[in-house]
């Protein structure tokens, strides 16, 4: 007899063995053979199916009662209640005690209720939901990544996190991202402070107070009143000097030094990445450097490299680098992770180990998560990144009097401030035809001789049969 398993309908078709529990019902079929595998059942937890053949059931067997209980109903139907999750056997017999039907019964979550919600809120799509121990299985062709995330929130509501998600989009969209980095870095320097340069009248010496490394005190060259003259002005900009005679019986000469100095610097990149929807691309434009590692004792070891000590090479990248993972949902709008990074090599961060200096990275990251539809945009700023250094120069013990210890003292400062801005727009893009495709090369053709020779061109315009047509359809146009 060959059997089968059919499931008719889910109802309180036997109300005195139910109870209030919810039952459904499936019927075991056959023809003159005994023994034949029937198929599986799925029986949610604390809910029921109830078995019906078409022949007398003398018996039934349940292979592990923790998983599933079974109850006579009549002499043709058996009432199977799901206990704790797990997958059992139900075995059923004659009355010549024959086996009549043998069926493997899976307990789990109800995949019976949720493939009912599946088939009202998402009636276009074909997924399949199966039980597997304690899971819950999807598979089947989905439209949209949005789709199959509805299909697994909804199976979260039955199962919790064991939801296996085996299904598959039907059409895989493709994202184009857009991203620009504008990185503006701005630099204010003063350097303020009083040098002073002086000689005895006899000209037996001569000297100088203060940072004197820019100014270099000369000769007089002949001007009265002894005026110290100035060889040499590194930053002569801002420089005012005056001259006072016959100090002591010196010479003395101050200079004032007032320099300012300001700087710009604009650093771009425009990186455009292709993903499909669900995938991660990654960009990087910069480089790696080379850290040195030691290994075992630190490369103490003797004979040729040491033994098993040595040194080893890593390479770290540095630069502008962007990660992002794009999602399309059903009405098009693009869900996106984005990580950019801003990073460059810190000397000052370094560190000596073992005898070598590795140097460290000053990196500004960001990771945000958003929605955007077809060709909207968004910026990340406030990624700013400040520096101040003050630096003082004087005479000792002249420098730290009051008052007049500022004319024997210099101070300055850098103060240098740097600001990222990110701005990224996602595109939903398909791929073209090659011939849509057209170089910027495939315009100009390389020029002859004489063109190169009389005419000094560099390249000759190249005009092919699409631009020959364009342009008598431009003129037919204009004459109409």
């Amino acid at each position: 007899m060959r059997m089968t398993l059919k499931t008719i309908g889910a109802a309180a078709l036997i109300g005195m063995a139910s109870g209030t529990l919810p039952v459904a019902t499936a019927t075991v079929t056959g023809q003159d053979d005994y023994g034949i595998h029937a198929g599986s059942i799925e029986v949610p937890v604390n809910k029921s199916q109830v078995i019906t053949a078409d022949r007398p059931i003398s018996r039934a067997m349940i292979g592990n009662d923790d998983i599933a209980d079974i109850f006579p109903i009549s002499d043709r139907s058996v009432y199977v209640l799901g206990k704790s999750t797990g997958t059992t056997s139900l075995t059923l017999y004659d009355r010549d005690n024959n086996v009549l039907a043998v069926m493997d019964v899976a307990v789990g979550p109800d995949v019976i209720g949720l493939r009912e919600q599946v088939a009202t809120l998402m009636p276009d799509e074909a997924i399949e939901a199966t039980i597997s121990n304690q899971s819950i299985v999807l598979s089947g062709t989905v439209s949209s990544a949005g789709a199959a995330d509805r299909a697994v929130q909804l199976a979260k509501a039955y199962a919790g996190d064991n939801v296996v998600n085996l299904m598959s989009m039907g059409g895989s969209q493709q994202v184009m991202l857009e991203v620009r980095f504008a990185e503006v870095s701005r630099s204010v320097g003063r350097d303020l402070g009083v040098r002073s340069f002086f000689r005895s009248n006899d000209t037996s010496f001569r000297g100088a107070t203060g940072p004197g490394a820019s100014l270099t005190p000369g000769e007089t060259g002949g001007i009265t009143g002894g005026t110290v003259g100035v060889d040499s002005a590194t930053g002569a900009f801002g420089v005012v000097t005056r001259s006072f005679t016959d100090v002591l019986g010196l010479d003395i000469d101050f200079a004032l030094d007032a320099l300012e100095a300001k700087g710009l610097s604009k650093t771009l990149a425009e990186p455009t990445l292709i993903s499909l929807s669900g995938e991660t691309a990654s960009f990087l434009a910069g480089g790696e450097f080379p850290v040195p590692v030691l290994q075992g004792n630190g490369g103490q070891g003797t004979g040729a490299g040491g033994g098993n000590n040595g040194l080893t090479v890593e390479f770290k990248p540095f630069g502008v680098s962007l990660g992002f993972t794009p999602t399309v949902l059903s009405d098009d709008t693009i869900n996106l992770i984005v990580e950019p990074e801003v990073s460059s090599i810190d000397p000052s961060a370094s560190i000596n180990v073992g005898g070598l200096s590795i140097p460290g990275l000053s990196t500004r990251r960001a990771s945000t998560v958003l929605e955007l539809r077809d060709g909207e945009s968004f910026a990340i700023a406030g990624l700013i990144q400040q520096d101040f250094e003050t630096t003082v120069d004087q005479v000792p013990l002249l420098g730290s009097l009051p008052i007049i210890g500022a004319l024997f003292r210099s101070s300055g400062f850098r103060k240098g401030e740097t600001e990222l801005l990110i701005i990224v727009t996602p595109r939903l893009v398909q791929p073209i035809k090659p011939e849509q495709v057209r170089l910027p090369t495939d315009r100009i053709e390389d020029p002859t001789a004489l063109e190169t020779l009389f005419g000094g061109n560099a390249y000759t315009p190249k005009l092919d049969d699409t631009d020959q047509t364009s342009t008598s359809s431009e003129e037919s146009n204009y004459e109409l």
